[in-house]
């Protein structure tokens, strides 16, 4: 395997290679490229961020995150439909992240409800037919973290342009990318194949209606960080249901240890060490190659932001309780929600 095919790999395919390595000297090799590749990673996705919050203001850096994700995952995934459809969808896409989430939160709680039920679907509909793509990891979590912070007024505006050459910058990357693909599917097909005896179908329905549901409640009781719930529950309704009760565990053990090792950096490591816990957070997911280790590392960077909101301790708690209400909110709500489509299909 040559230098560039093993910095394409992912972390689980790198560690592998490490393991199965035949001696030391391989071993070093394959450590050395894979330490490189995090390193090269880290400082273009935090160029690219930084980049974002100078150019579209500070309260839009998240817009940098976002346009950041579609750029990594659609140079190697695609939409499964022909190219000239792709790139409407992507339009539709993008339309969808820079207004839904701003009417959610202008809204109440009856609007937020039917606008979230709405654009989840579109973008689950539309963005996540092949279901193997994994493309929802993208899509709604996108949606779910401008939901969470959001902006209004001139920061707005900034934002719409922000997002706008970031729908720019994907089209021009997935059109270089996968132009040469050749697909038959378009937008009539997916209507064609939509069936509630289908697993996909089902699996579109029951995430829209849990995420969106979810919301609700959190925003009826008034629950700070309700967008920490939502990515949860996505995180747990996935296309494929084995292992969900493993996912649920990993992820609440992962965010309570996470939220242990904040407190313990927060109280007794130098300011500099918690003032760089979030990229201390990102490095640590890039050596994760586990669901839990990544769950407990994510809790560096959201703890620090949510803390100049909520207060130390509260962000602690909120991120725990959050979370573990999510993971298992999406495990029984998909569960009976599944039963309920069989029955009426």
């Amino acid at each position: 395997m040559t230098f560039y095919q093993e910095l394409k790999l992912n972390q689980a395919g790198s560690k592998e290679l490490i393991r199965n390595a035949q001696n030391n000297k391989e071993k070093l090799r394959h450590i050395v490229i894979y330490l490189f590749k995090i390193f090269i990673t880290m400082v273009f996705c935090m160029t690219f961020v930084i980049a974002y919050s100078k150019i579209w203001g500070n309260p839009n850096s998240i817009v940098g995150v976002v346009v950041l994700l579609f750029v990594l995952v659609f140079r190697n995934v695609d939409l499964s439909v022909k190219t000239s459809h792709a790139i409407a969808y992507l339009i539709a896409i993008f339309f969808i992240l820079a207004l839904g989430p701003r009417l959610c939160n202008a809204g109440n709680i009856f609007v937020e409800l039917l606008v979230n039920i709405i654009c989840i679907f579109i973008l689950l509909f539309i963005g996540c037919h092949n279901v193997k793509m994994f493309n929802h990891s993208t899509l709604i979590l996108s949606y779910l973290l401008l939901y969470g912070y959001d902006v209004s007024g001139y920061s707005y505006i900034k934002r719409i342009e922000g997002l706008a050459v970031g729908a720019l910058i994907t089209i021009v990357i997935y059109y270089r990318n996968h132009r040469k693909k050749t697909y038959e599917l378009n937008l009539s097909n997916f209507i064609e194949e939509f069936n509630l005896k289908s697993d996909r179908t089902k699996w579109q329905i029951s995430l829209t209606i849990a995420i969106s549901s979810i919301l609700f409640i959190a925003r009826l009781i008034h629950l700070p960080r309700p967008m920490w719930i939502g990515i949860a529950v996505m995180s747990i309704i996935t296309p494929f249901p084995t292992g969900q009760k493993e996912k649920v565990k990993a992820r609440i053990i992962g965010n309570i240890f996470g939220a242990l090792l904040v407190f313990l950096i927060y109280k007794y490591c130098p300011d500099v060490v918690y003032n760089n816990i979030g990229i201390i957070g990102g490095i640590c997911v890039g050596l994760s190659a586990t669901y839990g280790f990544q769950s407990m590392f994510n809790t560096f960077g959201a703890i620090s932001i949510a803390a100049t909101i909520l207060g130390f301790p509260a962000a602690i708690f909120y991120r725990v309780f959050n979370n573990t209400i999510g993971a298992i909110y999406g495990l029984f709500f998909n569960k009976y929600f599944c039963k309920l489509l069989d029955n009426i299909s």
